[in-house]
C-alpha cells in the first residue's frame, strides 16, 4: 500500500495478526437477509473494475485519504485483465453505490478494498462475494486487517503462522501439514522448504452465476445480471 494517493512508492505490509473471514462463518443477520432477498440493489461482478477501484480510492467523510496510488491502480487493473483480480459492484438506481475488489490465487481470495456509498451496500457486496467463493470452491478469504465492520460480519484475527499455514494448505490443495508449513515459513522466511509452488488448483468464479441461472429456470423464469438475492441467502444460511 501507499502512504497516500500522491505517494509514488509502494510499501509491503505483513500484519502480525491477520484478519480472515471463514467462509462457513459469515454472519447473516435477519436485517441483512431481508435486504439481500429484496433485491433492492443490483449486484454485478467484473463489469466495472476500474470504476470500483476509483470509488474505493475516492475521499469520503470517514476516509479522507487513500492508500491506492497510480502504481497500485495500474497494477491491479493489469491483474484484472489477466484474470487474477475480480470486483463485486453494487448498484442503486443505476449508480455505483458500493462494492469491493480483490485478487485470487488458487482457492484463496485476498480482499483489497471495500466501499459503501449507500446503507448496506458494502455488506451486500461482501455477502455476494462469500456466496460466490463458496459456490466456486474457494477455501480462504483474506481480509488483511480487522475492523468492527468486518468483525460484525464474521471476520476473525489469527496469528501470522496460522494464516500462513492455512494459505499454504489451500495452495497445496490440502496436502501436507499446513500448520507446520506456516510455522516453518514464519521462522525461515519465504524460502522455507515445502512452500507450495504453482500451478495451484483454482476456484470457479462463474459457478455462482450458473447456480443462479439454474434456480431461475426452475422458478418463474426470472432473468437477471446476477443471481437473485434468495440464492445468496440460501448459500449463506446453509454454511453459517
Amino acid at each position: 500500500m501507499a502512504d497516500g494517493a500522491d505517494d509514488p512508492s509502494v510499501h509491503w505490509v505483513e500484519p502480525r495478526l491477520r484478519a480472515i473471514l471463514p467462509l462457513d462463518g459469515f454472519h447473516l443477520s435477519r436485517s441483512l437477509r431481508k435486504v439481500i432477498i429484496s433485491d433492492r440493489f443490483r449486484v454485478t461482478t467484473d463489469t466495472a473494475f476500474a470504476d470500483m477501484m476509483a470509488l474505493c480510492a475516492a475521499p469520503a467523510a470517514d476516509r479522507p485519504t487513500t492508500w491506492i496510488n497510480p502504481v497500485i491502480k495500474a497494477s491491479y487493473e493489469r491483474l484484472f485483465r489477466l484474470g487474477h483480480a475480480h470486483s463485486v459492484e453494487v448498484w442503486l438506481d443505476g449508480a455505483l453505490a458500493g462494492g469491493l475488489y480483490g485478487v485470487s490465487l488458487g482457492r484463496a481470495f485476498f480482499g483489497e478494498s471495500m466501499v459503501s456509498r449507500a446503507r448496506d451496500a458494502s455488506k451486500v457486496a461482501l455477502a455476494h462475494l462469500v456466496a460466490r467463493l463458496i459456490a466456486g470452491g474457494w477455501r480462504l478469504l483474506d481480509c488483511q486487517f480487522i475492523t468492527p465492520h468486518l468483525a460484525s460480519l464474521g471476520a476473525i484475527e489469527i496469528s501470522q503462522a496460522d494464516y500462513l499455514g492455512r494459505l499454504y494448505s489451500v495452495l497445496s490443495d490440502g496436502a501436507g501439514d499446513g500448520a507446520a508449513l506456516g510455522a516453518a515459513a514464519a521462522g525461515a522466511g519465504a524460502g522455507a522448504a515445502g512452500v507450495p509452488s504453482p500451478p495451484f488448483v483454482a476456484g470457479d468464479w462463474g459457478a455462482l452465476d450458473a447456480l443462479g441461472a439454474a434456480e431461475a429456470d426452475l422458478g418463474a423464469g426470472r432473468a437477471t445480471g446476477s443471481p437473485p438475492g434468495y440464492v445468496i441467502a440460501q448459500l449463506l444460511t446453509k454454511t453459517s
